[in-house]
């Protein structure tokens, strides 16, 4: 099925500089002017981090009082786009629910955003229906050579907290998924990473255990917008951690951010 989620705004081609202080990328424009533009991502964007790419920036509204005038959307990675706005997956799985194209996600009767539920939490999207069905959506950006996606790229506390919420919601009797957006084309299995955050790897087994389905889909990030490229397994099984570990090793230089004063990557 062919469907394209245009950008909600034009984007603007530019080149990376640095990324600072985690939320702020500096880009340059082709006439030389350096700008400053958020960086909607907390992960380490895990060999992403690279001076000179290609990048995509899209511009705030007129009338937006931010301080930041850009939103750094897009990179390009050895010639494949890759989408490094962590907020677009919940606009792109919404859609995607809408036309109802995902597998285990097209039978319900409304559909709400950030409706409470839990320990003062929010789920993505609220699947109406006879049940209630939960849809926790979480961005992938991270391929290996392996060909496989792994989510998260830096520890993460709070997605393994909604993977407990999850379970108990599903152990109360109603359906919940957790929903991975993969952010490029490069992948064709998604696992949660155990060397970065073994504890969300050992919640998701047991979410799993409990009830909770995976699934995951891949999107081709353009900079007209994102191009919908079908569904991919979701792995639990265990793993061997050494090689994923080397390959992390390898991608460090390329990592995580600057910190304002003396250079300091992040762990």
């Amino acid at each position: 099925m062919s469907l394209l989620i245009p950008h909600l705004q034009p984007l603007r081609e530019c080149r990376l500089v640095a990324r600072y202080d985690r939320f702020i990328a500096d880009v340059e424009f082709d006439d030389g002017r350096i700008e400053k533009s958020h960086c909607v991502n907390p992960g380490r964007m895990e060999g992403l981090v690279r001076p000179g790419a290609r990048a995509w920036v899209s511009p705030a509204p007129e009338d937006s009082k931010r301080k930041l005038r850009w939103t750094l959307e897009l990179l390009e990675l050895d010639g494949r786009y890759v989408g490094a706005n962590t907020q677009v997956p919940n606009r792109i799985a919404e859609t995607l629910v809408r036309e109802r194209v995902i597998p285990g996600l097209k039978r319900w009767r409304s559909l709400e955003r950030e409706v409470r539920y839990g320990e003062n939490s929010r789920i993505d999207l609220m699947l109406r229906g006879a049940t209630d069905h939960l849809v926790e959506v979480k961005n992938c950006h991270l391929v290996y050579p392996d060909r496989r996606a792994y989510f998260p790229d830096s520890v993460s506390a709070r997605a393994t907290k909604h993977l407990q919420e999850l379970a108990q919601e599903a152990a109360r009797g109603k359906r919940a998924t957790v929903l991975f957006v993969l952010q490029r084309t490069d992948g064709n299995t998604l696992r949660p990473s155990r060397v970065h955050d073994p504890d969300f790897a050992d919640a998701a087994r047991a979410a799993a255990d409990a009830g909770v389905r995976f699934r995951a889909v891949r999107v081709d990030p353009t900079p007209e917008g994102f191009l919908y490229d079908g569904t991919l397994p979701v792995d639990l099984s265990d793993y061997d951690t050494e090689k994923p570990a080397s390959y992390r090793a390898e991608l460090d230089e390329w990592s995580g951010w600057k910190r304002r004063g003396p250079v300091k990557r992040s762990k």
